[in-house]
C-alpha cells in the first residue's frame, strides 16, 4: 500500500472512530435503543436541582442541557416519561421557580410527558401539605401545568400530589408523585388511585423515602424515619408498587425490600446536589426490557457531555457519567452488587519553593517536618517562603495539646511540597492553629485589585460532626469590627475559609461593594480525599475552583476587595465574635495567597 493509500485508510479510521465515540456520547446504544411500541422503553429521572436555582446563584444552562437532551433522543430511547423528584430550587422563592420554569418549557414546548414532586427547600417543609396553603410552587409547578398532558391523571385538592398514567413497552403504569409530608388527606387519595388503577405496576416517586447507609462510597440504602411512616401506611399493603424514586439525601443508594406479599420493592434514591457544580443537572435513564426482565439504569450530565473533552474542566470530566455500583446496574430479581474502582491520581514531583513564588504572591506556606513530630510552640513556626514576612507562629486552644499539630508526609497528588500538618481540632475549642504576627505585611492587604487564595485539604473520615464550621483560613476582625450591624451577624468573621458540618467549603467575606458578607460554595466533597481548593477574585466578583474545576454555587454579586481591621490572619481555623475556633480537624497543605487573579494554568496544581 503507497503512503497516500495509508493517509486515505488512516483517515477513514480516524472518521469512524469519531462517528463512534459521539454516538458513545450522545446516546447509549449506537442506531437507537428500540422502536416506540417494542418492550423496550425508558424513564428519565432528575433529581433535585436546587443548587443551580439557588438565590443569585444559578445557572439555567446545566438543567437546560439536560432536558434538552431529553428532547433530542425522546425517540431512539423511547423515553416514554421524565420525572423530577422535588427541591426544583434552594430556598422556595418566587425568583427562583421564576428562572426555573423557563427551563421547564423546553419540555412543555416538545410536547415531553413529565412530573415532579414537591421537595423541603421548594415549600414550607415543616407543614402537611393539606395545611400548607398557598406558595410559589404552587404558581409555578402547580397541577394547571401539567393538566394538558395526556399522561395526566389528576391531583389532591391542594394541587401538591399528582398522578400520570403512561405506556412502555406495551404495558400500562401509573406513577404518583407524592407531596414532602403527606397528609392523612393525601394517603387516602393515593390509596383510591392504586385502587382505581388496581392491575397497574405502580412507581412511587416523593422526594424523601430512603437514606444512605453509610457518609462512605455505597451503595446500600434503608429507609428514613418518615420512610418508614409511608411505607407502613401506603406501600407495603399495595403490592403494585414495585418501585420508588427518591432523592434528598445522599449519596446514591438503593435497596430490596420484601412487602406484605412477599414481593420485591426496589426503591432508589437519587440525589447529587452535594456533587460538583451543583450536581451538574444528573440525570438517569431507567432502560426496561419486558422481555428479558430488566431494567438497566445508567446515570450522566448531558450538560458535561456536551462540552468537548478538550474543554471539559478536571472535575467536569469525571461527571460525565457515573458508572460505579450505585449509579449504574442492572436490576434483576437476584441483584448483584459490583464496584469500580478509581484509577490512582497521578503524583507530580516535588517542586521548588521558588517555582511556586510567582509574581504578585504575598504568603506563601509549606508544611515541612518530621513526620509525627509536633510543630513547636514559641517563636516562628513557619517561614513565609514568599520573602515578604509574613512568617506564622503557633497557638494552642485552651482545650488544645501539643500533640494537635503535627507534620505528616501526607500531601495531595500535585502538591508542590511534600508534606502537610495535621490539626486535631474539635468542638471543645481543642487543636491549635497558626496565624501571622501583629506586624505583619499581609495584615493591611485589601485586594481591591483582585486576589487568590489557595490551600490544599483533607478531612478525615469522621469529620464534619465533630467540628461544626472547621476554619482552614481567616482573619481576625469580625463585621461588628467593620461598622457593619445592620445586616447579617456582627460577631461574623469578616474573612474566612471554613468546612461546613456537610463537608462543603465556603468563602464567606466582607467586601466593600456589599452591606453583607458575599459568599462561595463547594459541593460537598468526599472524606479522605485531598483537594485543592481556590478563590479567585478579578476585583468584580469570585470564583471558587475544586482540584482545578470551577464549581457553579459561586455569588453574581460586586464583591471588590476584603475589609479588614488590620488584624492577623490565622490558618487552621477560623474565629467568631473574635473568639478563635474551632481548629480545623484534618490536613492541611501548602497554602498560598496572591494579589492577582490568576488563572488555572497557574495554580499550584498545573505543572
Amino acid at each position: 500500500m503507497n503512503r497516500s493509500s495509508s493517509r486515505w485508510v488512516a483517515t477513514i479510521a480516524l472518521l469512524f472512530c469519531a462517528v463512534v465515540a459521539q454516538a458513545q456520547v450522545d446516546g447509549f446504544h449506537e442506531g437507537g435503543y428500540s422502536s416506540p411500541g417494542g418492550q423496550k422503553f425508558s424513564i428519565a429521572v432528575i433529581p433535585d436541582t436546587q443548587y443551580l436555582f439557588d438565590d443569585d446563584r444559578y445557572d439555567p444552562q446545566v438543567l437546560a442541557k439536560t432536558f434538552q437532551w431529553i428532547v433530542d433522543h425522546t425517540r431512539d430511547e423511547n423515553i416514554v416519561f421524565t420525572v423530577q423528584l422535588g427541591d426544583i430550587v434552594n430556598n422556595g422563592l418566587a425568583t427562583e421557580f421564576a428562572k426555573a420554569s423557563d427551563v421547564f418549557r423546553i419540555l412543555d414546548s416538545n410536547n415531553i410527558q413529565y412530573g415532579y414532586s414537591a421537595g423541603n427547600h421548594d415549600i414550607n417543609g415543616g407543614l402537611y401539605d393539606n395545611v400548607r396553603g398557598p406558595s410559589p410552587y404552587l404558581d409555578y409547578f402547580g397541577p394547571s401545568r401539567l393538566a394538558g398532558q395526556r399522561s395526566y391523571c389528576g391531583a389532591t385538592p391542594d394541587g401538591y400530589n399528582t398522578c400520570h398514567t403512561f405506556e412502555g413497552g406495551g404495558q400500562r403504569f401509573l406513577l404518583l408523585s407524592l407531596d414532602w409530608r403527606a397528609s392523612d388527606a393525601t394517603i387516602a387519595w393515593a390509596e383510591a388511585k392504586l385502587n382505581e388503577y388496581h392491575d397497574v405496576p405502580t412507581i412511587l416517586t416523593m422526594h424523601e423515602l430512603v437514606s444512605p447507609t453509610t457518609n462512605l462510597t455505597s451503595d446500600a440504602a434503608t429507609l428514613s424515619g418518615y420512610g418508614q411512616t409511608v411505607w407502613d401506611r401506603l406501600i407495603k399493603s399495595h403490592d403494585q408498587i414495585f418501585m420508588t424514586l427518591n432523592g434528598h439525601f445522599w449519596p446514591a443508594g438503593r435497596a430490596v425490600i420484601k412487602n406484605l406479599a412477599g414481593r420485591e420493592v426496589y426503591t432508589h434514591l437519587t440525589n447529587y446536589q452535594d456533587r460538583f457544580f451543583g450536581g451538574s443537572a444528573m440525570m438517569r435513564l431507567y432502560e426496561f426490557d419486558l422481555g428479558a426482565g430488566t431494567v438497566d439504569v445508567h446515570t450522566f450530565s448531558p450538560y458535561w457531555m456536551s462540552v468537548p473533552p478538550s474543554a471539559r474542566s478536571p472535575l467536569g470530566a469525571g461527571e460525565v457519567r457515573l458508572t460505579d455500583s450505585a449509579n449504574q446496574f442492572t436490576m434483576k430479581v437476584n441483584l448483584k452488587e459490583r464496584f469500580l474502582p478509581l484509577p490512582p491520581a497521578k503524583v507530580l514531583p516535588p517542586l521548588a519553593a521558588d517555582k511556586v513564588v510567582i509574581p504578585g504572591t504575598l504568603a506563601y506556606w509549606r508544611f515541612e517536618g518530621q513526620n509525627g513530630v509536633s510543630v513547636p510552640q514559641g517563636g516562628i513556626a513557619v517561614r513565609d517562603l514568599s520573602g515578604n514576612g509574613n512568617d506564622l507562629t503557633r497557638v494552642t486552644l485552651p482545650n488544645g495539646a501539643s500533640t494537635d499539630m503535627v507534620y505528616t508526609q501526607e500531601f495531595h497528588p500535585a502538591q508542590p511540597s511534600r508534606g502537610s500538618l495535621f490539626i486535631n481540632g474539635n468542638s471543645s475549642q481543642g487543636g491549635a492553629y497558626l496565624r501571622t504576627a501583629d506586624t505583619a505585611p499581609l495584615n493591611s492587604q485589601t485586594f481591591k485589585n483582585g486576589y487568590t487564595v489557595e490551600a490544599f485539604v483533607r478531612m478525615p473520615e469522621d469529620c464534619c460532626g465533630v467540628d461544626p464550621w472547621m476554619g482552614v483560613l481567616a482573619r481576625q476582625g469580625t463585621q461588628g469590627d467593620l461598622g457593619i450591624t445592620t445586616a447579617g451577624d456582627p460577631n461574623n468573621p469578616a474573612v474566612t475559609l471554613s468546612v461546613s458540618p456537610s463537608a462543603e467549603f465556603q468563602w464567606a467575606i466582607q467586601p466593600f461593594t456589599q452591606p453583607d458578607l458575599v459568599t462561595n460554595w463547594s459541593f460537598r466533597t468526599p472524606v479522605l480525599t485531598w483537594y485543592h481548593v481556590a478563590l479567585v477574585n478579578d476585583g468584580k466578583t469570585t470564583k471558587l475552583f475544586i482540584n482545578g474545576s470551577e464549581d457553579v454555587r459561586n455569588s453574581h454579586d460586586l464583591s471588590v476587595g476584603l475589609e479588614s481591621t488590620g488584624e492577623f490572619w490565622m490558618v487552621g481555623a477560623t474565629q467568631y465574635g473574635r473568639v478563635v475556633g474551632p481548629a480545623l480537624y484534618g490536613w492541611l497543605g501548602d497554602v498560598r495567597i496572591v494579589n492577582r487573579p490568576l488563572s488555572v494554568r497557574e495554580f499550584m496544581i498545573s505543572r
